[in-house]
């Protein structure tokens, strides 16, 4: 049997690739983001993909893409994939939604600090050669009031690291999330900008979040507010922004994520919030600390080596978790298929009528998916495999060990 095949794009960390040939897996690297006809291409052969945030996966890709068996991102979101069109082919998705929590809320503190002491404009003028020493617009950030759009790992961590900064908290989130120290919970979007002086986004990628901060939004924060957006680039009307900036209404922003990114290092990148004081812009490098992309490359990479060994799907973002111990000498039957009455009765019906015994089964399901991990120990034919490949509800049916 030929190896299995894996292509991670996007400069992963080279844990991960160490992490995929442990397993015997042929690694194929890449260092940026491909286009939606050239992944077509690359993934010819390919059973194993893994991405960060500027490839996008889409539902053509997958249809042109037979071979691929499973996805990485290798990041937090997942927007930028099809999770239902990979579902639908048996392709679990697999991210890392703890990994670089850190390193995005240590970059957030950096940056509002940076903002209310407006560190940049006087960096500049110092490369300048001027020499300007005064305090007028300078300011701690102890004391000073924090409104956080989205309470969940990286929003509720620097939730605790704010207040022990000094700052006052405030967190507004559309699920009921338990607050953590003396943090306080605004009943709407609108409380929260009208009661705080620096707004920071952590808000999820799904569609509906398009467009979520704009205009009106702006008008609603207090003036010479502090605003950050170290979520996602869809979220935020830039050019609202930039008219806020230049305005005074909103004091100082920084933005890590843009609506459009360049695909690769060195690409030319254009915002409206270019050349406007005391406003600071990164390239998406939230999460891009060596600690956290070197446990990211351990983790997402554990998750994909786990399923194509053993068709364990545990924290899969689109498909059912299944995690059935791997018994030493068994063969693992991994079967994906739609989410119909009666499917198990069948499949077990079959290895019945051909005297297999079952050691072990596991079945999950999540929407119109199904998922089920069946151990055998002995008996299992090409013909037991054929006529449960055959069945009308099968989306993919692997045999392993």
């Amino acid at each position: 049997m030929a190896a299995m095949k894996a292509l991670l794009v996007e400069n992963i960390h080279p844990l991960a690739v160490q992490a995929l040939e442990s397993a015997g897996i042929e690694v194929e690297t890449r260092t940026g983001a491909l286009e939606e006809s050239e992944l077509i291409e690359a993934l010819q052969g390919v059973d194993v993909l893994g991405i960060r945030s500027t490839t996008f996966v889409t539902r053509t890709v997958l249809e042109q893409a037979p071979d691929l068996m499973a996805v990485g991102a290798f990041c937090i979101g997942t927007n930028q994939i099809d999770l239902e069109g990979a579902a639908e082919r048996g392709i679990p998705v697999f991210n890392a939604p703890f990994s670089n929590t850190r390193s995005v809320v240590e970059l957030a503190v950096a940056e509002i600090i940076s903002m209310a002491r407006r560190l940049t404009e006087k960096d500049q003028a110092m490369h300048r050669g001027e020499w300007n020493k005064q305090a007028t617009h300078s300011h701690e950030i102890r004391g000073r009031k924090l409104g956080i759009v989205g309470y969940g790992n990286i929003g509720s961590q620097l939730s605790v690291v704010a207040e022990m900064l000094g700052m006052e908290v405030y967190f507004y989130d559309i699920d009921d999330k338990l607050a953590l120290g003396n943090a306080k919970r605004c009943g709407s979007l609108d409380e929260l900008l009208e009661s705080v002086e620096c707004v920071t986004l952590h808000v999820d990628g799904r569609l509906g979040n398009a467009g979520f901060f704009g205009a009106e939004q702006f008008a609603r924060m207090r003036p010479r507010s502090l605003f950050l957006n170290l979520s996602r680039g869809f979220l935020v009307d830039d050019v609202a922004l930039a008219e806020n900036l230049r305005s005074g209404h909103i004091a100082g922003a920084a933005v890590d994520v843009f609506p459009t990114e360049p695909k690769k290092r060195g690409d030319q990148f254009t915002s409206p919030l270019q050349g406007i004081p005391n406003v600071i812009l990164t390239p998406h490098v939230g999460g891009s600390t060596e600690e956290a992309q070197a446990d990211i490359g351990r983790f997402v990479a554990g998750k994909l080596r786990d399923f194509v060994q053993l068709g364990t799907t545990s924290l899969s973002v689109n498909a059912p978790t299944v995690a059935l111990a791997q018994v030493p000498g068994d063969h693992r039957l991994s079967y994906f298929h739609q989410n119909l009455p009666g499917v198990l009765a069948k499949i077990n019906n079959i290895l019945g009528d051909h005297g297999v015994n079952i050691d072990g089964q596991l079945l999950a399901t999540r929407g119109q998916v199904g998922y089920v991990a069946t151990d055998i120990a002995s008996g299992l034919t090409p013909e037991v495999v054929a006529q449960i490949r055959d069945l009308d509800e099968t989306i993919r049916l692997r045999v392993l060990g």
